[in-house]
């Protein structure tokens, strides 16, 4: 185990040529003593770089890298005690699972053969792969050679893990089951690890805290939540959710934020947190936005009602995302964005519909900088991590939920959501008003899938606490 520390590192390709390209740019950050901390962006943000120059693989241009205040610019990757996973597994196809599991220590340790063969087999029954031990990488499936290739990199019992892209080749179930089993291992072994992906689902489900990359330059480091419900411009909120965030480009005009297609009033709060900035984008993710049918009464467009057209529905099971236009939009290729609704709602292509934007939900960037003027209102201190929502969400951990939905029901001062889970029993969980359904729902299934709390919290005795 250890902290690895990056310090202004900078990666300059072809330094001094024509065409010199700087890949990574003064990348600060520190990955705590058995942190799982993922690198995610899109494809070109310089994250791979990033792996190669911690793992040795590629110089570093300027900056330190320091791995328990070592610093290992210039250590050979022999000699780094990190562990590397490669996306194309990189098993050695004329041995045997046994064989390439033991390679590693065979020529990096002075440990005796029986010692060797010993950590093996412990290792394969770690990862469920004992009964693969004499067969070839040819004999295995996909997610057999994946787990052959963690099996290979525990063996070592290295510092830290260093995994790039180490599912991109698997089938989507098998990704995602991969995805639980590596955070099991990685929780058991308590080892400090870094992970590259540019799916975003595997950053947010997978990582202690997350960082996000754009053109080799870090654009903000934080807890998936952190990133998802306070990002600090636009790309992090453009980058992190999905569907991705809807922005509107406006013009502050006096109190009113004005786009091409609408006019949104804003509170003299909002207002204040904008300060003197004119160009101002609003930023509205999709399962904020509030859909009403034109059958409800008494819902009339103004303020933060607007009338829409039904573009496109794309059902999903659990929900629906629904793109939409504005009514008043006659262009030939009018711009749609998009609502995410439950999946019990019925809507149609062409339905003219009543949408909600609310003042709590939106986030507010500058047009110019993409800089973050104010993100979303939660509570007072930003949390909803109440003691019998963390105990309920301890409680189903394990059980394989498929999913988990969020029922409302408003009493005066009190919303009572019940959590509807794989055995179909509910809890109830009594909460104040100002904590929205979908931010509950975000909460309970982070907490579920990524094992971040300590097993031993105990129920606090709520009358609501199942038995």
């Amino acid at each position: 185990m250890a902290t690895l520390t990056l310090t202004d590192v900078t990666k300059v390709f072809n330094s001094g040529g024509s065409n010199e390209v700087t890949a990574v740019d003064e990348v600060s950050m520190t990955i705590d003593d058995g942190e799982f901390l993922v690198l995610v962006g899109p494809s070109g943000c310089g994250k791979s770089t990033t792996l190669r120059m911690i793992a040795g693989l590629e110089t570093v241009t300027s900056g330190d890298i320091t791995l328990d205040d070592r610093r290992i610019n210039n250590v050979s990757p022999a000699n780094r005690d990190l562990a590397m996973v490669f996306q194309s597994y990189a098993l050695y196809p004329h041995m045997t699972v046994r064989e390439n599991m033991r390679f590693g220590l065979e020529e990096s340790t002075t440990l005796e053969d029986d010692v060797i063969a010993d950590t093996v087999v412990e290792t394969a029954s770690l990862m469920d792969i004992s009964e693969l031990l004499d067969r070839t990488p040819t004999e295995l499936s996909g997610g057999q050679q994946q787990r052959v290739a963690l099996g290979r990199a525990i063996v070592r019992d290295p510092a830290a893990f260093l995994m790039d892209e180490p599912l991109s080749n698997l089938d989507a179930k098998l990704r995602a089951t991969m995805r639980t089993e590596l955070q099991r291992i990685q929780a058991d072994l308590d080892v400090t690890t870094v992970y590259v992906t540019h799916d975003q689902t595997e950053a947010m489900t997978m990582g202690d805290r997350i960082a996000v990359l754009n053109d080799g330059i870090l654009q903000q480091v934080g807890t998936p939540l952190e990133c998802y419900h306070t990002p600090q411009n636009r790309f992090v909120a453009g980058f992190i959710g999905e569907p991705s965030m809807n922005f509107f480009d406006g013009t502050m005009k006096q109190e009113t934020l004005t786009a091409q297609q609408f006019s949104y009033p804003l509170s003299g709060e909002i207002q204040s947190a904008i300060g003197s900035t004119r160009e101002v984008t609003l930023g509205v993710r999709p399962e904020d936005i509030i859909m009403h049918q034109e059958t409800e009464n008494a819902i009339q467009t103004g303020d933060h009602h607007f009338e829409c057209v039904v573009d496109v529905v794309e059902p999903v099971g659990e929900s629906n995302h629904i793109y939409l236009r504005f009514a008043g939009d006659k262009s030939p290729d009018p711009e749609t964005f998009i609502a995410t609704i439950s999946g019990m709602q019925t809507v149609n292509s062409g339905d003219h519909v009543i949408v909600e934007i609310p003042p709590e939900a939106i986030h507010l960037f500058d047009t110019r900088s993409g800089t973050a003027l104010m993100n979303r209102s939660l509570t007072d201190n930003g949390s909803v991590e109440t003691p019998q929502l963390r105990w309920i969400a301890l409680h189903l951990r394990g059980r394989r939920c498929h999913s988990v939905s969020i029922n409302q029901r408003r009493g005066l001062t009190l919303r009572e959501y019940r959590v509807s889970m794989w055995e179909e029993s509910t809890y109830p969980i009594e909460c104040p008003e100002e904590w929205p359904v979908w931010y509950l729902r975000n909460c309970l299934k982070y907490w579920i899938a990524s094992g971040s709390h300590p097993h031993s919290y105990s129920c606090p005795g709520h009358s609501a606490c199942p038995d």
